[in-house]
């Protein structure tokens, strides 16, 4: 946790553009938040044509939507932080203007979250929680946020 997924018509990100974004959704949640990169996963879904209708309608204009799955627990001010810095890179790193970027957050509590085998800690306890993991998962995560 976090995960975020971004959904666009397939073709619309290149290669490039999805390893720019998901370095910068990695980048931004930690920054805002201070959890580490191991913890930020990132998913691209891309829809056939006519598969995103909005109002009803088929979508007749440029749409990049992000949703991330966040640990409950961040202030108001956080999240709204991590809205408008993941707006404007994604905007930037997809080519996109800004009325084309849709972004939600949805919080979980971390007692119905495990990753890497373990049950996730609250909000500013991951310090001591990752040095009370077995060393094999300790290294495993260091490895992945190296």
């Amino acid at each position: 946790m976090p995960t975020y997924t971004v959904t666009t018509e397939a073709g619309r990100l290149t290669p490039r553009q999805k390893t720019l974004i998901a370095q910068e959704i990695t980048r931004i949640h930690k920054s805002v938040t201070g959890a580490q990169a191991y913890f930020t996963q990132v998913l691209f879904h891309d829809l056939p044509p006519g598969s995103h209708f909005v109002g009803g309608k088929p979508l007749q204009h440029d749409l990049i939507y992000v949703q991330g799955k966040i640990r409950a627990g961040r202030s108001p001010e956080q999240r709204q932080e991590l809205l408008v810095q993941l707006t404007n890179a994604l905007a930037l790193a997809a080519g996109a203007a800004h009325n084309a970027i849709w972004a939600s957050l949805v919080e979980i509590p971390c007692y119905q979250m495990i990753e890497f085998g373990h049950m996730l800690p609250q909000p500013g306890a991951e310090a001591e929680w990752f040095q009370g993991l077995p060393s094999v998962d300790r290294g495993l995560m260091e490895r992945i946020g190296r």
